[in-house]
Formats: structure tokens, C-alpha cells, sequence
């Protein structure tokens, strides 16, 4: 028994001298891992996180229509507008026109759903404040703008109520300081007209798409009870 168990230790001990040997022999590195057959996982929602149900189709060549039937809307807008899906809405990124002398760095619509009764955040610089209806709808807005160490704020809020459900459609533009650009004299000037005029006409586009508010309903599904 003794000789048996002698040659089994022997063994261990020329497997173990032969893995350091190729272990040297690498320079001390593991060998690199193969993963060109290992496919990447995918991502999965967690337990209990809402996955919207919507889909984006073509009205015309520059307007299309975003539907989402989890949060029961659709609405159309510029389809030059990239579209960005959270779990309780969707954003819209508005394209900057780059050709034109401007400090306008940031140009963004958002639209929320949640329970409960509409309310606008709790802000003292409101600069207008009105409604807007469209059919049967009511749609109360206020706008807002400051200006912070050169910066230029401005937003736009509208909410509507429907049943149980809040719908929050804010846009917000922010222009940086004309010296963050290296624009002197006339430019500083020229940027400023054109800061106004591409947030004018954001809005405008905002505000068509609010307008375009229509209510998305999906079929009720099947009674179980009734399942035989």
C-alpha cells in the first residue's frame, strides 16, 4: 500500500513540475482566454421595471409618429429629432445647426407619465404662464429663463390631465457664455440673435408636438376566467 500511495504522490508532483515548467516558459502570464465563441450576455430588465411598449412610424418625409402603448400616447414630431426611451417617457435630442453662429449647446424635449394630479415644480422665476386647448384636451404652460455666469436658461413646461394619469412635456434650451466660444465684437451679438432664434423655433416645433397629443389604447386581454 505504502508503494502505491509512494508512486500516486510521485505523479502529483511531475504534473505540478510540468505546469510551472509551461507556466515559465510563458513568461509567467496566463495564457490569453478564447472568448470569439462566447457570445455577450444581454441586457435584462430587473424585476418589476416597466418595459414601454412603442413603436416609431413615418407621417410624412419630416414628421413622424412616436406611440407608446404602456403609457397610453402618441404624439408626432420632427424626425430629425433623436429619440431617447426611459421607463416612465420618452426625451427627444434636438439637433443643434452647427453652420450658424451660436453659443446653443444643449436643445431638449421630454415627455413623462405618472400617477396622481398634475403639478408644476415649485420655481419663483416663471416668466409667462397660460393654457392651451386642443379639443377636448387642456394643456396649462409656463415658461421660464434666467441667465447664470453668462449661461442662458430658458424653459417651457406644459401638463395635461387625463383620468388618474399626469403627462409632463417640458423643453428646455441652454446657450453657454459667448467667451466659451472666443466670440468678441459684432459675433457676440450675431450669436445672441441666432441663441433666439434656434430656441424659438424649438419651441415652436415643442409645441406642435404637444399639440399632437392623442390618447393610445391597447386591447383588453383575454379573461382568464373564461380559458378553458
Amino acid at each position: 500500500m505504502k508503494s502505491i500511495k509512494n508512486i500516486i504522490i510521485g505523479i502529483i508532483v511531475i504534473v505540478i513540475i510540468i505546469l510551472v515548467g509551461v507556466w515559465m516558459r510563458r513568461g509567467g502570464t496566463p495564457a490569453p482566454i478564447d472568448n470569439s465563441g462566447v457570445s455577450s450576455p444581454t441586457s435584462v430588465a430587473q424585476p418589476g421595471t416597466p418595459v414601454a411598449v412603442s413603436e416609431t412610424t413615418k407621417v410624412s418625409g419630416s414628421v413622424s409618429q412616436y406611440q407608446n402603448a404602456e403609457l397610453g400616447f402618441s404624439v408626432n414630431y420632427p424626425s430629425t429629432w433623436e429619440k431617447e426611451e426611459a421607463n416612465a417617457g420618452v426625451t427627444f435630442v434636438i439637433p443643434v445647426d452647427q453652420t450658424q453662429v451660436s453659443t446653443v449647446a444643449t436643445l431638449q424635449a421630454n415627455i413623462q407619465a405618472f400617477s396622481g394630479t398634475c403639478a408644476f415644480p415649485p420655481v419663483t422665476t416663471i416668466q409667462s404662464r397660460s393654457s392651451v386647448k386642443v379639443g377636448t384636451n387642456i394643456f396649462n404652460s409656463i415658461t421660464m429663463s434666467n441667465t447664470v455666469q453668462g449661461r442662458v436658461y430658458f424653459n417651457h413646461m406644459y401638463s395635461l390631465q387625463q383620468g388618474d394619469v399626469c403627462y409632463i412635456f417640458s423643453f428646455a434650451s441652454i446657450a453657454l457664455a459667448p467667451s466659451t466660444k472666443g466670440l468678441t465684437g459684432s459675433n457676440v451679438i450675431q450669436a445672441q440673435n441666432n441663441n433666439k432664434a434656434i430656441t424659438t423655433s424649438s419651441d415652436n416645433d415643442f409645441t406642435t408636438m404637444v399639440k399632437s397629443f392623442g390618447v393610445v389604447t391597447t386591447p383588453a386581454g383575454q379573461d382568464e376566467s373564461t380559458v378553458k
